[in-house]
């Protein structure tokens, strides 16, 4: 039999001794047990809401003290126990336990948790897609505990967090939303604060996920790209092509709110395009040539309208684009909607006003065959010629 100092070093140095998992699982359990009373954790687990909340206190304590003593090995353990006897239990209420149980230990090792959030939050992520309402339930109050103790150290976990809420937004249980929507809120508050947030990991999900069409994903959404669009130290407007598309998918949703909402959101960055010095027109003149075809009007005319605005701003940064562009507006000119026409037409003499060099990228076929088809021939011929006459 191995001696309690072999067990310690080979506990430190698995490599040397090739034991099985469930061995080194039943140290941990063994640990584990040793500093947890067998009542805290029948009682996490209890149908009694007081008899969980005094374990959770009692697990807290003895959590804390842990920590002052400076043994994370027995706080490890005692986390490796409540995932593995307690989070992969068949039964809920002991799927609850664990995550009452790992939100207990959290608050009890206060500003040392950050070391052992690889071990926590994971668990309780897992917990979202729980099919028992009321483990998603718990496992958001859970994850709001462990968020308001670490604050913005969880930011590491935060895609994972995000996408999460995204799929929660739509769950089928009220209560569960409800509890969603806390999180949510001080996921919010902590990413505001946080100097660890990386838009640049954080867009591509959310490019991906600008592609749902479900309406409370969308408002999801939206709220996202507006409160992160607010914090002066993260650039959405340097990104906005890589979800400028989704935003106007949402401007002819059924839903009046989320239409209220995207027009908010692209009238905010609209604005802030006009007072940038540097702005990737070429890249979103590609997606608002697309969305002034929209059979929707509103959508129209805001592509038109932003349309308008570009080529007063761009200037000769959309000479590749004049044929696109010229294909958007000249159908629009002659819209039903009264509107779209007196924007159309603005744009249409705008863009006739440019003096640009035809000699790189401007495409005097393109413009002709444009103009032809929309019946515009001799008015854009004769500028086509002036162009190609420089």
């Amino acid at each position: 039999m191995l001696s309690a100092a072999v067990l310690a070093k080979s506990r430190s140095e698995k490599a040397i001794f090739h034991f099985p998992f469930w061995f080194w699982l039943f140290l941990d359990m063994a640990d584990a047990t040793s500093v947890i009373p067998a009542s805290v954790f029948r009682n996490l687990s209890d149908k009694l809401y007081e008899k969980r909340k005094n374990a959770a206190l009692e697990l807290e304590g003895i959590v804390k003290q842990l920590a002052t003593a400076g043994d994370h090995d027995k706080i490890s353990a005692v986390i490796n126990l409540l995932t593995t006897e307690f989070m992969l239990s068949p039964q809920a209420n002991h799927r609850k336990g664990g995550l009452i149980g790992l939100a207990a230990a959290t608050v009890g090792l206060t500003t040392e948790a950050s070391q052992h959030l690889e071990q926590i939050v994971p668990p309780v992520l897992n917990s979202f897609s729980d099919q028992d309402a009321r483990v998603r339930y718990y496992a958001c109050e859970a994850l709001y505990n462990i968020a308001k103790v670490v604050r913005g150290e969880f930011i590491v976990f935060f895609n994972q967090i995000f996408d999460a809420l995204c799929k929660l937004s739509v769950d089928s249980d009220p209560n569960v939303q409800s509890a969603a929507h806390l999180l949510d809120r001080l996921v919010k508050d902590i990413v505001t604060e946080s100097d660890q947030f990386s838009i640049e990991e954080f867009i591509p999900l959310l490019k991906e996920r600008m592609n749902v069409l479900h309406a409370y994903v969308r408002q999801f959404l939206v709220g996202w790209i507006t409160v992160l669009d607010s914090v002066p130290d993260i650039d959405m407007l340097g990104f906005l092509p890589d979800f400028l598309d989704g935003l106007f998918s949402m401007l002819s949703d059924a839903s009046h709110e989320i239409r209220q909402q995207a027009d908010s959101a692209l009238s905010e960055f609209l604005q802030e395009i006009k007072n940038s010095p540097s702005v990737d027109y070429g890249r979103m003149a590609e997606i608002l040539v697309q969305r002034a075809a929209s059979p929707d009007e509103f959508t129209r005319l805001t592509a038109i309208t932003w349309i308008n605005e570009f080529v007063k701003l761009g200037g000769d940064q959309l000479v590749r684009y004049y044929a696109d562009i010229l294909g958007a507006i000249l159908p629009c000119i002659s819209d039903k909607e009264e509107k779209i026409r007196v924007v159309a037409r603005e744009t249409n003499e705008e863009l006739r006003a440019i003096n640009c060099d035809p000699g790189e990228a401007f495409d005097v076929g393109a413009i002709l065959s444009i103009a032809r088809r929309c019946s515009f021939f001799f008015t854009w011929e004769m500028l086509a010629l002036k162009f190609y006459q420089k």
